[in-house]
């Protein structure tokens, strides 16, 4: 008799922040484990799409593992966070890639002006919170990027750098995170509560 898929599970491309994450999930009192089996993507109840790195980069090891289609049709929760967010556009000024195509709209290269570096780094409050999210205006969280998706319907928290920046996206089973919730103390915390009760 074959286990039951796990309730929690963390897509592993080999490279990124995956033990930030678990440990953040685990401080919730939720176990993750690590996928990469095309399979287990689309079974599992929820599942993370971390990311730092390169958008073609992770789009490649996507590719390796035969792991886009699962992506593509999976219909459960799923949380892209930083790079794992900006892979569920459609296009990437990022070395011009090709993403997942999940939610519409392009990762845009962010422009540096006084008093505005780039890469945004650091901590930033959050505007216009959707409700679902767990998150409220004014709760500062972490941000660590150089890219940023197009504003849209999806959009469920903003931040204000140089003007509207898409700080998490919400659209059905989809959940994003600009941000770190891994790394933005309580706020964080009630984020990723939030998705576990998704």
């Amino acid at each position: 008799m074959s286990s039951p898929p796990p309730n929690l599970a963390i897509l592993d491309l080999g490279y990124g922040n995956v033990e930030s994450i678990r440990l953040g999930f685990a401080r919730l009192g939720a176990e993750a484990v690590l996928v990469k089996d095309a399979t287990l993507v689309g079974e599992v109840e929820r599942l993370v799409l971390p990311g730092v790195g390169a958008a073609g980069y992770a789009m490649g090891r996507l590719e390796a593992l035969g792991l886009v289609a699962a992506l593509k049709a999976r219909t459960k929760p799923l949380l892209g966070i930083c790079l794992g967010m900006q892979l569920m556009f459609e296009e990437s000024d990022e070395a011009d890639a090709t993403c997942l195509g999940l939610v519409p709209g392009r990762v845009r290269a962010m422009t540096a002006a006084p008093g505005r570096p780039v890469p945004h780094m650091g901590w930033t409050p959050i505007e216009q919170a959707h409700p679902e999210i767990g998150l409220e205006n004014g709760d500062h969280v972490y941000f660590a990027h150089s890219f940023a998706c197009d504003d849209g319907p999806a959009t469920a928290a903003r931040v204000t750098y140089g003007g509207p920046i898409p700080a998490a996206l919400r659209q059905g089973h989809l959940w994003g995170a600009q941000f770190h919730p891994e790394r933005s103390a309580e706020p964080g915390a009630r984020y990723l509560k939030a998705f576990l009760s998704a």
